[in-house]
């Protein structure tokens, strides 16, 4: 690459991640100035490793003549912070991001302020060496900048004072160990209230003895700055939503008779002095939130929270989920150890994932109150703009079940799972951005999803598997799932900026599998790194046959769907050379592989060349790509449903099963293969599970794909140009008699209701928004489509 390309594709990146922060930030203004310049200082505290592990308090008191109407603030910190004006909690953040791009909020505090003194507090953490693989850092800071000169008085340097709180320490640092499974989101809290500086964010609070701030560095925004510790960007998604989520049942209590009255906020719950006693809490349902307890009394005692999706049996099954007698409390845990003192809060500095939550209580000479116990919902503040109806009632409960699933992975970034990793992977967002675009029209995580994983590039061209994170991961097939983020993106949004500025780097990922193609087979040789497609049972890593020491069908196929998408996006910006390129090498790939790897006497494509092991995976690819013949591709599906030989596709690969459905014109059989979310459902999760039982995660958004597909593939929604400025509508009702349906579409909503008439005949009622036309196909028919109501019966 030259300097001129480096220095284009530079201006590119940045002008589509300033639009994306400014998109993001809706109302609020940015001065242009801060965009190049900050006035304000990172600050820390002195004589203390600014590299390990730390809770921090930040404060300044200052002097307004009158309340203002707006006062606007730009904030950040490493790792993390929470935000007080006067007291009153205001929002939390960073963002995650990377070094590159360290996000900072945009808020206006106005609302909190008042005439006369103020005070604005922040608490800041920084994990150290215990922090979440997602969280990266580079040292404890804070810093806060006026947006004008008004509200300059504010910038973090002179006036502001800090206090290191001792009262924490990291607990619960061993997870992985006793889960025996990998769980890197981070430790508990301990926490001391005997030394905790109470009412330390608020107004009254006595700072005489706290030591004045240290400058570490002047800011430096995105593209400025000489010798940067962060380079400074806009935050571009909105603030995370938080809100009330009572506990609604105790199941079991030792040492104790206890009601759920303390739960209700009905009567506060008395445990006596010196008493032991243990309670299971039962949220019902999986969730995210912060838990806030508060208490009174209680010195000397002890109160160990710990949270789990789901109970074990002493031999480590989960089974149903509902049961609880015989089974065994397992999780991350938080420790509280009241002082004493009246109305004391405990809430832990980062979220916590649960259906489940065991209390652990000991109490000495003073018996404990606990006034309230409840918590406080948090995540992407999505709103559900579709609604999905048929006559079959019980795809209600998969859509809400999958639509919470789909929820609790989804934050600062799209999450793998919410219980052991909180990582954003390109094989699951894939799935996770076409269920936001659908069920709400909210792009924004997408399009930081997008950024976040060009942000990733290691040299060799290709994305990490999983950002942002602080341990390197290259898994290569996931980089050519962002390459088809980018290609749904382009279908779904009329945003060519935005797409047009990553066509470098998507072609430094097909270049990387380029090099690797064995000419003389046609496929793929063998290739570094994690090859990682399925926890298929039969693939030690989820790595099928082939993809280490070459050939492997089903990679291959890969790239061939992925050059497939990428001559799409290369032609829509006029780059037809390179078009004619991605679709002639996926032409010989293709080739390449049902030559050497489709078994024509067992139907089915083998995983490599030696014809010696087969998977749904393989023939899957083979449909999806067009590799397999267009006349053999229904038998092969058939094949693929019903020979159990081939090793099976979890619930995430049966996503891909349902796009080959869809291209063997079998897309009716949608509707019966629901049976694995069913069957979740019947052993009672409240989520849907990384994979069938025995599973790790009780809530993975890779398997909530049917809310995508119940518009996708029931209503047949799709867009038939790029922009989505063409739709096609060809529903899939399979064995349902009524369907309807209501997905945003950039332009307004689109409205579907399908009724069956007899074996073969539907009466369709069609509503679309204004300008957008296409076609309604039904059994081998296609009607034209125009916006507005149209009422089909064929």
């Amino acid at each position: 690459m030259s300097i001129k390309q480096s220095q284009l594709l530079f201006v590119c990146l940045f002008i589509m991640l300033l639009s994306t922060s400014l998109k993001a930030q809706d109302n609020k203004e940015i001065n242009p100035q801060l965009l190049k310049q900050w006035s304000a200082s990172w600050v820390s505290i002195a004589d203390v490793p600014q590299k390990d592990y730390g809770v921090y308090h930040f404060r300044k008191t200052f002097n307004l003549g009158s309340r203002p109407s707006k006062f606007i603030v730009h904030v950040s910190a490493d790792n993390r912070y929470r935000l007080f004006v006067n007291g009153k909690p205001v929002c939390y953040g960073p963002a995650r991001g990377d070094l590159y791009n360290w996000y900072y909020e945009t808020v206006d505090i106005g609302p909190f302020l008042q005439a006369g003194n103020n005070t604005i507090s922040s608490i800041v953490w920084n994990m150290g060496v215990y922090a979440p693989v997602a969280q990266i850092s580079n040292r404890t800071a804070f810093v806060m900048q006026g947006n004008t000169e008004k509200e300059q008085v504010v910038n973090t340097g002179t006036g502001w004072k800090v206090f290191q709180n001792l009262s924490y320490k990291p607990c619960s640092i061993d997870n992985a160990k006793r889960m025996n499974t990998y769980m890197v989101i981070g430790p508990g809290d301990e926490v001391d209230a005997l030394t905790y500086p109470w009412g330390w964010e608020t107004p009254s609070f006595d700072d005489t003895k706290w030591q004045a701030t240290v400058s570490i560095t002047n800011p430096a925004p995105l593209g400025y700055g000489t010798d940067n510790y962060w380079n400074l960007v806009p935050r571009n998604i909105p603030l995370m939503e938080e809100r009330l989520q009572r506990i609604p049942s105790v199941r079991k209590a030792t040492g104790i008779q206890v009601s759920n009255d303390f739960l209700n906020k009905k009567s506060p719950l008395i445990i006596p002095a010196n008493k032991s006693v243990t309670m299971l809490l039962d949220q019902s349902y999986n969730t995210v939130a912060y838990l806030e307890m508060i208490v009174s009394k209680g010195k000397g005692s002890t109160i160990k929270q710990t949270y789990t999706e789901a109970l074990v049996t002493p031999d480590g099954y989960k089974n149903n989920r509902n049961e609880v007698e015989g089974k065994l409390v397992i999780g991350n845990y938080d420790i509280f150890h009241p002082d004493g003192g009246l109305g004391r809060l405990f809430r832990p500095l980062w979220q916590r994932t649960y259906r489940y939550i065991q209390l652990e209580i000991t109490t000495k000479e003073e018996e404990l109150v606990i006034n309230d116990f409840y918590g406080m919902y948090t995540g992407y503040p999505f709103e559900v703009k579709s609604s999905f109806t048929s006559n079959d009632k019980s795809l209600q409960q998969i859509w809400d079940v999958g639509w919470r699933t789909a929820r609790l992975c989804a934050g600062e970034t799209y999450y793998d799972c919410p219980y052991y990793e909180q990582l954003q992977y390109e094989g699951d967002t894939r799935i996770q951005s076409l269920i936001s675009l659908y069920v709400t029209g909210d792009d924004r995580l997408m399009r930081k999803a997008i950024i976040d994983f060009n942000n990733s590039r290691v040299p060799e061209g290709l994305t990490q598997g999983r950002y942002p994170s602080n341990r390197l991961q290259v898994i290569p097939p996931f980089s050519l799932y962002w390459v088809s983020m980018l290609y749904d993106y382009l279908m779904h949004r009329k945003d060519e900026q935005f797409v047009e500025g990553f066509l470098m780097p998507v072609r430094g990922v097909l270049d990387w599998y380029e090099k690797r193609i064995d000419k003389e087979k046609a496929m793929l040789g063998g290739m570094k790194w994690w090859n990682f497609v399925d926890w298929n049972l039969a693939w030690p890593h989820g790595t099928p046959d082939g993809a280490n020491e070459g050939h492997s069908s089903i990679i291959s196929l890969q790239y061939v769907y992925t050059l497939q998408q990428a001559a799409v996006l290369f032609d829509h910006f006029g780059k037809k050379a390179e078009a004619n390129h991605y679709r002639k090498l996926a032409a010989e790939i293709n080739e390449g592989v049902y030559r050497q790897c489709f078994n024509k006497a067992r139907g089915a494509m083998a995983n490599t060349p030696l014809n010696n092991t087969y998977s749904q995976h393989a023939s899957i690819m083979g449909v999806l790509t067009g590799s397999i013949p267009v006349n053999d591709m229904q038998a092969v599906m058939n094949k693929v449903l019903n020979d159990t030989s081939l090793s099976q596709a979890t619930f995430y690969y049966r996503f891909y099963l349902t796009r080959a459905l869809k291209k063997a014109g079998m897309a009716n059989m949608y509707y019966s293969q629901l049976r694995p979310w069913r069957e979740m459902l019947d052993i009672g999760l409240t989520t849907f599970a990384e994979n069938p039982d025995p599973t790790r995660s009780d809530c993975h958004a890779w398997s909530s794909s049917p809310n995508y597909d119940f518009f996708a593939t029931i209503c047949g929604i799709n867009p038939d140009k790029p922009a989505f400025a063409s739709i096609r509508i060809e529903p899939a009702m399979g064995e349902l008699q009524q369907v309807r349906g209501l997905m945003p579409h950039p332009d307004g909503n689109i409205i579907v209701a399908f009724n069956r008439k007899g074996a073969k005949g539907v009466q369709a009622e069609i509503t679309l928004p204004e300008n957008l036309k296409g076609n309604f196909i039904w059994e081998g028919k296609t009607v034209a489509l125009k916006s507005g109501f149209q009422k089909i019966t064929l």
